[in-house]
């Protein structure tokens, strides 16, 4: 196995990459959730939700051909 040539400008662009830190976002949320209590009124499940869905949407980005933007 080894790294695209450019894997620096896919890091940064690629939506599926941007989905999957979303994800990784909401799932520590979901761990800091009862550590929060009291403060956000949030039912328990749906920052975990969320993630499982921006996980689905990064998986699907992966298999989307993306416009080459070349204006960096």
């Amino acid at each position: 196995m080894t790294l695209l040539p450019d894997w620096r400008r896919v890091l940064r662009r690629a939506w599926s990459v941007r989905l999957m830190i979303l994800a990784a976002v909401l799932s520590g949320a979901e761990v800091a959730l009862p550590f929060l209590d009291g403060l956000l009124e949030i039912a328990p499940g749906v920052f975990a939700a969320l993630s499982a869905l921006t996980t689905a949407a990064a998986f699907a980005a992966r298999l989307i051909a993306q416009k080459d933007d070349d204006d960096e």
